[in-house]
């Protein structure tokens, strides 16, 4: 995540001295270092531990290895910022499984999930028979399946109306495609208010918004005849990869994408 754009994410989310916030799909951690620029205090969670805990290959071209130091992790990013006293902890996660305690925790959760261009988008799972029993002993790594950009969306929606305290704010990037972009396509969650969306264009054909939303309302304010969780009301990632199709799409098959008069923007 660029920078200058990880700041704006963390302006939006009202990250200011002392707020806990979570990064739920962390990577490299990035949008940690921003929030701590404010003064937040950060943790996240990845399902990939050589990601979170700089394993693996290296990014860096004038690297003097082709593979990470030890020290290249996220907390050691944080302390060459100044800002490692801010630095909470991260922890392997699969998001599409609540590992917490219910509890309005968060001042702030701030996120760019996975689209499945760059980077895979799965959970834990098999398509094993069910009555196939999966070794679960010791450094035991979990097979994972597909997970479909509209259960990240709802799963995402559902855990900040949980987990976010009252007034506290969910920042996010929503990839679409630009020709079939309505706002209807934006989740929806009933203690959830919009506060602004905004579009970044990436090609010709997709775009991501910047969406920031607002907890308004407790889930156990509900009443029994509401709507207590997320939904799409124009689900336009109808596989594993709807995104990656559109975005790979040949030249010849693409639509011009008419120009957005629904971008809605206000001053967090």
């Amino acid at each position: 995540m660029a920078a200058d754009l990880s700041l704006i994410m963390a302006n939006q989310a009202k990250v200011t001295t002392n707020s806990i916030v979570l990064d739920p799909f962390v990577g490299t951690g990035s949008l940690l270092v921003s929030c701590a620029n404010y003064g937040g205090y950060v943790m996240g969670t990845d399902i990939e531990y050589n990601v979170i805990h700089g394993r693996g290959k290296t990014s860096r071209s004038q690297a003097r290895s082709k593979y990470r130091e030890r020290d290249e992790s996220i907390r050691t990013n944080l302390k060459l910022y100044g800002l490692g006293k801010y630095y909470l902890d991260v922890m392997v996660a699969d998001s599409s499984r609540n590992l917490w305690r219910q509890q309005d925790v968060f001042d702030a959760i701030v996120t760019d999930p996975p689209y499945g261009i760059r980077e895979s988008t799965k959970k834990i799972g098999t398509n094993k028979d069910s009555s196939q029993e999966d070794d679960q002993g010791a450094g035991h790594i979990p097979s994972t399946i597909g997970y479909h950009l509209s259960d990240i969306f709802t799963d995402l929606l559902n855990f900040a109306a949980c987990y976010l305290r009252l007034g506290g704010r969910l920042v996010y990037w929503l990839p679409v495609s630009r020709a079939d972009y309505c706002p209807s396509q934006i989740p929806d969650h009933p203690c959830l208010r919009l506060v602004a969306n905004s579009e970044q264009v990436l090609t010709g054909v997709i775009s991501r918004r910047l969406i920031t939303m607002e907890k308004v309302k407790d889930v156990q304010g509900l009443h029994d005849c509401d709507a207590t969780s997320a939904v799409i009301r124009n689900d336009m990632y109808d596989g594993h990869n709807a995104i990656r199709k559109k975005y790979f799409i040949p030249r010849s098959e693409r639509q011009k994408p008419e120009k957005d008069t629904n971008t809605r923007t206000e001053t967090p």
